[in-house]
């Protein structure tokens, strides 16, 4: 976990760093994707798009977006 999630946890404050690409609007967890993934685990598509603010749809298309880009990284790589 990065130092200022660290800190965010320890000191149970909310970040302020809206900048960060790990940021959320949301202050149950402390506006921290990290944080948010600490304190609860493996979450449903559900509760990931209650947190980023989409719905239970739009948070698959984006989980499969972010695969299907992840495969071609992969795949770019290995055939080098």
């Amino acid at each position: 976990m990065r130092e200022c999630a660290k800190k965010c946890y320890i000191a149970k404050e909310c970040c302020s760093n809206t900048e960060c690409r790990l940021f959320i609007d949301y202050e149950e967890d402390y506006n921290c994707t990290l944080v948010a993934a600490k304190k609860h685990g493996p979450m449903t598509l559900e509760q990931i798009g209650h947190r980023i603010g989409v719905s239970t749809v739009r948070a698959k298309q984006v989980l499969d977006a972010t695969l299907l880009k992840l495969k071609k990284t992969f795949l770019k790589e290995n055939t080098i």
